[in-house]
């Protein structure tokens, strides 16, 4: 009587691809001082949830994402103060006259500030996609200093 080699298959996981639509400038030490360092188009107004999305792709890159600083013109339902993002805290500081609305400055616990452009969720794809591939490609410092309130 013959032995069955057929192995048990393999468990499969599905690939999730990450959902966060974001452009990065790739940042030197040569790079030059001017524009956002990259976009981001979240898919709704909340901040919360956008948050967690962005933090995926971020913190393996940057380090913990601390604190953030936005205008609250796109973000009407997150409150003052301190938010959960992927089981840590986020200090979240508002600035509605001292920061473009378009714009959000992100702090992580390793690589200090990072500014990136912020395209409405509501924008039509072939106008983000045209304002992610500039925003990308524009030359950002990496480096932001932190509104004052």
């Amino acid at each position: 009587m013959p032995l069955s080699t057929a192995a048990s298959p393999l468990p499969v996981e599905p690939f999730r691809t990450p959902s966060v639509r974001l452009s990065l400038r790739q940042v030197t030490p040569s790079s030059p001082r001017s524009g956002p360092d990259g976009a981001w188009w979240p898919r709704s107004h909340d901040l919360a949830q956008e948050l967690s999305e962005l933090a995926d792709v971020l913190d393996p890159l940057w380090g913990r994402l601390t604190h953030v600083a936005a205008n609250p013109r796109h973000w009407p339902a997150t409150p003052d103060g301190t938010i959960v993002v992927n089981d840590h805290a986020v200090r979240v500081d508002w600035f509605p006259s001292g920061l473009n609305p378009h714009r959000i400055l992100l702090r992580s616990s390793s690589a200090g500030d990072w500014d990136l452009l912020v395209v409405p969720p509501r924008t039509a794809a072939p106008s983000a996609a045209r304002l992610m591939n500039a925003a990308g490609a524009a030359g950002g410092s990496g480096r932001r200093p932190w509104p004052r309130g």
